[in-house]
């Protein structure tokens, strides 16, 4: 049983106002009522989250915080008072950050970027707005094309930081973005390439001949469901063409010539007609 993440427990004890599960050790967990699943009984096991209660009580719940233990997320101050700043989590306790792991002093309505950890003092789980003390804290071992998990975090005058698999720091440019990205969202990379500095850069399309590949599936797919012709072409804007394909505009450019070039397509003024 890990505090602060996901766990997989048993349920030993059925009663009014929930059940109890097993946390190993002879330790049992409450699971009050309103979380318990319809139709479960002892012996049948669930996936809850684990966490203190205001009384320091460990307690168990179906709720989905916005961040478990080892991520990071934006969340919104809640309340202030002596002790620090509580986050809205998305489940029935707040969680706070205290003063010690505060950048600058937290208002109340504000949004923040955190990291959600178990202090190892207390071994409550708390936030941390110094982020940067648990990222690139690890050699980075990734492989180009290596798809992987972003969390878009800042934007900069070249382009997003993100933050990779909850690990390091990475770099999307300006360039290669054909939408527009929000604070806080969550999407699926690929490494392009691990710098000598280790400063990592990332794409939000997989590279090379493989993404080319991909694409052309795909236009040749809407010509044919279009009637062989589609009113877009090398000079179209960047969000048209991310909008019907999902890819860059180079990425696009790259597609349509190999499909020219293969005698499938033919590259009109005004469009693209299937041969």
């Amino acid at each position: 049983m890990e505090i602060g993440k996901y766990n997989t427990l048993t349920i030993v004890k059925d009663l009014d106002f929930g059940v109890y599960l097993d946390g190993g050790i002879g330790l049992e967990i409450l699971l009050p009522a309103r979380y318990v699943p319809k139709n479960v009984k002892p012996g049948v096991q669930v996936e809850v989250f684990i966490y203190h209660d205001n009384e320091g009580r460990l307690i168990a719940t179906t709720d989905k915080p916005y961040a478990i233990a080892g991520e990071f997320a934006f969340m919104q101050v809640k309340s202030v008072n002596d002790n620090g700043a509580f986050l809205e989590w998305g489940i029935m306790k707040d969680l706070m950050v205290p003063f010690r792991e505060q950048k600058a002093k937290m208002k109340e309505g504000g949004t923040y970027l955190v990291y959600v950890h178990v202090d190892h003092v207390s071994q409550r789980i708390i936030a941390s707005a110094k982020i940067e003390k648990y990222l690139d804290n690890v050699l980075p071992e990734y492989t180009p094309n290596q798809e992987v998990n972003l969390l878009i975090a800042e934007e900069t005058e070249i382009g997003y930081k993100v933050i990779i698999n909850n690990l390091h720091w990475g770099l999307i440019y300006y360039n290669e973005v054909f939408r527009h990205l929000e604070m806080g969202e969550r999407v699926k990379g690929y490494i392009k390439e691990i710098r000598e500095d280790e400063k990592i850069d990332v794409s939000l399309t997989p590279l090379g001949y493989k993404k080319v590949e991909g694409v052309t599936g795909q236009i040749l797919d809407s010509l044919q469901a279009q009637g062989g012709f589609l009113p877009v072409h090398d000079k179209s804007d960047p969000e048209q063409i991310y909008a019907l394909f999902h890819c860059s505009k180079k990425a696009f450019k790259q597609a349509i010539g190999a499909l020219y070039k293969e005698k499938k397509i033919l590259i009109e003024p005004n469009g693209i007609r299937l041969v």
